[in-house]
């Protein structure tokens, strides 16, 4: 049975930081890709970051490049997502997400994805 759980989210100024944690049983990181989706109130559910294969290649939406990294610890079966530099527009509820195949250019699609954490909203002051 495969479940993630996200935690990490909370209230930070613009221009601060968070980090996000996403632990993750019963999946192979080697087979699947593992991503961080957002939603803002009243938006869909937008790709962020993603792991999308075994040699760790990761892949970012415009938005976030440069400010957010994700990354993985095997040995802890965790995958973390560094934000940076958080803007006003980053509010939103954060989301990881697995699929037991590896994705390339389709990783933003959340549909793809059959395994969904619970969420942890991040709320950025301006």
């Amino acid at each position: 049975d495969v479940q993630l759980q996200a935690s990490g989210g909370g209230l930070v100024q613009a221009g601060g930081s968070l980090r996000l944690s996403c632990a993750v049983s019963g999946l192979t990181f080697g087979n699947s890709a593992i991503a961080w989706f957002r939603q803002a109130p009243g938006k869909e559910r937008e790709g962020v970051a993603c792991i999308v294969s075994d040699n760790d290649g990761t892949v970012y939406s415009d938005s976030v490049k440069g400010r957010f990294t994700i990354a993985s610890d095997n040995a802890k079966n965790t995958v973390y997502l560094q934000m940076n530099s958080l803007k006003s527009e980053d509010t939103a509820v954060y989301y990881c997400a697995a699929v037991r195949r590896v994705i390339n250019s389709a990783w933003h699609l959340a549909h793809l994805y059959n395994y969904w954490g619970q969420g942890t909203l991040v709320t950025v002051s301006s």
